[in-house]
């Protein structure tokens, strides 16, 4: 059996400072991901995510058993509406998203329709047809670290459209992405540590 793998510390696209927008390059990425509109406190977004974590944790099982194991990625969400200034108003009814999971590159389409058909066998989540592969290629990016609520995120975001861009002279290239490298269910709101990810192109 080879070490474990960390994405959280081997990869850089999981890091960030707090309180700095710094520029990277996110080389293509597969994940398995699940749809979704609306609040994220809400039923559609939990009925995601528990589709997606018996996948994910399927996969990483199959991956273990065949010698390579790895600590399982955070979650991330890509995030949208009609009317962007729904996520500085935090108006969460009007959101679009997706749910997901990064799937290690060594690990191909086939082992996740495997795990899906294992998940499935053990008794399918409701939204299980729903999950499925996404490559995501978002390459040149700004990202920081946000610490702290997630309805506290206005201001950065904020700062970010009016401020940060056109000083840079960029555009967005992509949907906000959000990576959340805190355990959810464990961790305090104002503990709470977020990548705030936006792809961008030149003006």
């Amino acid at each position: 059996m080879s070490d474990k793998v960390d994405f959280k510390r081997s990869d850089p696209g999981f890091r960030a400072r707090a309180g700095a927008w710094s520029e990277l390059d996110v080389p293509e990425r597969r994940l398995v991901a699940v749809d979704g509109t609306g609040d994220p406190n809400g039923p559609a977004f939990a009925e995601a995510l528990a589709a997606l974590y018996p996948v994910a944790y399927a996969l990483k099982f199959a991956s273990r058993t065949a010698g390579r194991d790895y600590v399982l990625p955070p979650l991330e969400g890509l995030w949208w509406a009609e009317d962007m200034t729904t996520f500085t108003s935090r108006d969460k009814g009007a959101w679009s998203w997706t749910a997901m999971l990064m799937v290690p590159p060594w690990l191909d389409d086939a082992a996740v329709a495997d795990a899906v058909a294992v998940t499935r066998a053990k008794g399918a989540p409701a939204r299980l047809d729903d999950v499925r592969v996404l490559t995501l290629a978002e390459g040149r990016c700004l990202q920081t670290l946000h610490v702290g609520p997630f309805d506290a995120e206005g201001p950065v975001l904020a700062q970010l459209h009016a401020e940060v861009l056109p000083a840079a002279g960029l555009v967005e290239a992509g949907h906000h992405h959000e990576i959340y490298l805190s355990d959810l269910r464990r961790t305090t709101p104002a503990r709470l540590r977020t990548l705030l990810r936006q792809p961008v192109r030149a003006a």
